[in-house]
């Protein structure tokens, strides 16, 4: 009878239509492109004029947009009638169209809106974010203190020159410090540090073998508490999993991958001296450079020229020189790091306390006024140093706006030294021609006398041979004296009219710097813009944790989540649980490990991250359950619980497998590597990590599975509240 309904159910054109956008989505998830929209100018432009009149943007300067939204002039540099936009179509945009078009034609409605926003059997969307971004807070300001980078430089002085032991002591510190504070505030700082340390190495050809263990064991220390990474939360609220439990349950499994991963990485993934060399040769920081105090990387321009001198030109010396004062000379806010390290484990010992004793309250309640503890610390340490931060950026932005001016005029000197070159160069072809060609006539001449004074004298040239020796040597110095002394003519009357670069570039500089101070009209722009920089300057621990905040995992995970519930809706999620209960009926409790630990791997690339494979994944267990229910049969809890945690094992290990989409975390760690001028290709990206998270699912999985059969017995694994 069950099978009959879930048949009718996904017959209905309705719920064909809702899988196809949720597999269309999860594509475009693991696929971002822009799609272009061509938009009359004549709207375009009134839009922009509209916008310039209530002072919103400032005065459009002509009718193009082509620096922000792409190509709308022809190849003659005219103005065609479209303009084109770019519209990005990725992980925050997809699943709200989705959402958007399944309510249009009716899919889904009020009920799959609110179930997939408020909550429903057991996940709850709002507390789950809400305790993540409190918690987030407190873990990014501690890394915005700089304490891990700070950690970390004193972990490569333990370490020395020893390139395999300086490997592994790096290796276990992010996995110590991704145990407590979860992947991304890892992947924000020690991803730099990596890129910097491998940058100043001189016998480390690339940075790959660094990079990639030190994405892999983040991600793999995520899986230990539940407050580590968002996957966990869902996971645990749906299953009503206690937080010590699913530690007690999951650290076993992720301490003996850590440990069986480290030799394999070593020896057999990165077993290449160019990637890890045995002794690792580090170039010197000068000693006026050693004893220099170091800036708040927080407070903009704190670093003068430095940013834009990386960015220009990210292979010179003076490069590697920035990267290596950036390792040895690291900046660490004390008192912010000690204030943060201590809220942090209050927190987390709280939250482990109360969620043991059985409370019923949402954990939000624990971590809202902590974070709202650090967010005034931040705010507090900002105003009381602020006459110190603004001085660094005033100094530092004046450094910044002088080095611009000083390159503008020297590209403007340039272009006119260009135009002068070509210009004297067509005048001298052109005075020198009619020379040339008397030249010419006068050097035959010589040769058809020479020719019939060749039949008397044998000791000169032939005819063949040309002009006599000495006769050569003094037309062709007669030549060139000419052509140079026309060419310095020529060079003297163009100057003499051109400003002389000594006399006036400070005048110059200073009115080029003038122009870049320049301000306009007051608008919206401007003024949000004003109010940021301000904020950066004063506060800036606080706006710096603030920017780096995953705001863009809320659009997504409450789209993900209405998206599930439509497949819910639709019976979709039904047909899964069907086939998961078919499969773990064949195999048995070792199957179950095994094809959810593949599964929920899998789905991480191809359901839109880890976090969307967490929903769906939650969603077809649970319908497993209340289908073997309405039957009246039963599964141990051996082989329940087992299924959850090599789930938990697979959507946190799932993070480092094929595809950047495969996790949040992936994104940004590319981006952060993009920004250090180190570009991983996809291709490049799953061809490495393939063998890693092979490896690590077997040796998850197969503890798990002694963890189940031989430490805990057959009632190893008990629903709580049962």
């Amino acid at each position: 009878m069950t099978e009959q309904i879930v048949s009718s159910d996904i017959q209905e054109w309705r719920s064909i239509i809702t899988l196809i956008i949720f597999v269309i989505t999860n594509i475009i998830v693991l696929f971002p492109f822009h799609l272009p929209i061509y938009v009359p100018r004549l709207i375009c432009d009134g839009i922009l004029d509209v916008l310039s009149a209530l002072r919103i943007i400032s005065t459009r300067r002509d009718c193009s947009t082509d620096a922000k939204h792409g190509s709308s002039d022809n190849h003659e540099g005219r103005a065609t009638p479209f303009v084109r936009l770019n519209f990005p179509l990725g992980f925050v945009t997809a699943p709200l169209i989705a959402d958007l078009f399944l309510l249009a034609i009716s899919a889904i409605g009020r009920q799959e809106v609110l179930a997939g926003t408020i909550g429903a059997n057991n996940i709850q969307p709002i507390d789950i974010m809400a305790f993540f971004f409190t918690l987030a807070y407190i873990a990014i300001s501690i890394d915005a203190s700089g304490l891990i980078r700070f950690l970390a430089f004193k972990v490569l002085q333990w370490g020395g020159e020893v390139g395999h032991r300086l490997f592994f002591y790096l290796y276990a510190f992010f996995f110590v410090m991704g145990s407590f504070i979860g992947n991304d505030p890892i992947i924000l700082s020690g991803t730099a540090f990596l890129a910097y340390m491998t940058r100043v190495s001189s016998n480390i050809i690339h940075p790959r073998a660094w990079i990639y263990t030190q994405f892999a064991i983040a991600n793999i220390a995520s899986a230990i508490l539940v407050s580590s990474n968002p996957t966990n939360l869902v996971l645990a609220g749906a299953f009503n999993i206690k937080f010590i439990d699913y530690t007690a349950n999951m650290i076993v499994p992720v301490v003996f991958t850590a440990i069986v991963l480290f030799p394999f990485l070593l020896y057999i993934v990165f077993a290449d001296e160019a990637l890890i060399p045995l002794k690792i040769e580090m170039h010197q920081l000068p000693e006026e450079k050693q004893g220099k105090e170091p800036v708040n990387p927080n407070i903009p321009h704190a670093r003068g020229t430095a940013d834009e001198e990386e960015s220009n030109n990210p292979d010179t010396p003076q490069d590697k020189l920035l990267s290596l004062e950036e390792i040895v000379n690291p900046f660490v806010d004390k008192g912010g790091a000690a204030f943060g390290a201590v809220i942090m484990a209050a927190t987390l010992i709280t939250l482990l306390a109360l969620n043991a004793s059985g409370g019923e309250h949402p954990v939000f309640y624990v971590t809202l006024p902590a974070a709202f503890v650090m967010f005034c610390w931040d705010l507090g340490f900002g105003w009381y140093h602020r006459e110190k931060t603004r001085e660094i950026a005033r100094v530092g932005r004046l450094e910044v706006e002088r080095a611009r001016a000083e390159r503008a005029v020297r590209e403007e000197d340039n272009s006119r030294a260009l135009a002068t070159q070509e210009r004297v160069g067509s005048t001298v072809v052109n005075q020198s021609a009619p020379s040339q060609m008397q030249a010419q006539n006068t050097n035959t001449q010589i040769r058809n006398r020479n020719s019939n004074e060749s039949k008397t004298i044998s000791n000169y040239p032939s005819a063949d041979e040309g002009m006599l020796p000495t006769e050569k040597t003094e037309n062709q110095g007669i030549l060139n004296v000419d052509s140079e002394s026309q060419l310095q003519g020529a060079l003297d009357t163009s100057l003499a009219g051109e400003p002389k670069p000594e006399v006036d570039l400070e005048e110059r500089i200073q009115r080029k710097m003038a122009e870049q101070q320049a301000r306009g009209r007051a608008t919206l722009v401007s003024l949000v813009a004003d109010a940021y920089y301000w904020s950066q300057k004063t506060f800036p621990t606080c706006t710096a944790v603030l920017a780096h905040l995953p705001f863009a995992l809320v659009p997504f995970a409450f789209a993900m989540f209405v998206l599930v519930e439509a497949l819910v809706s639709k019976g979709w999620v039904n047909v899964f649980a069907h086939g998961w209960r078919a499969w773990v009926d064949k195999t048995g409790t070792i199957g179950a490990i095994g094809g959810m630990g593949f599964l929920s791997v899998l789905l991480c690339n191809f359901a839109g991250t880890n976090i969307g494979t967490t929903i769906l994944l939650s969603r077809v267990i649970q319908a497993w359950l209340r289908i073997l229910k309405d039957e009246g049969n039963f599964t141990t809890d051996r082989t329940l619980w087992a299924t959850v945690y090599s789930m938990a094992l697979g959507v946190n290990y799932g993070a480092f497998s094929t595809a950047f989409s495969a996790s949040l975390a992936g994104l940004l760690w590319r981006h952060i590597l993009e920004r250090k001028f180190i570009h991983v290709r996809r291709l490049e990206f799953a061809r490495v990590n393939i063998p890693i998270i092979a490896i690590s699912m077997t040796v998850g999985c197969a503890v798990l599975t002694g963890e189940v059969y031989i430490m805990r017995g057959d009632n190893a694994f008990v629903l709580a509240g049962e």
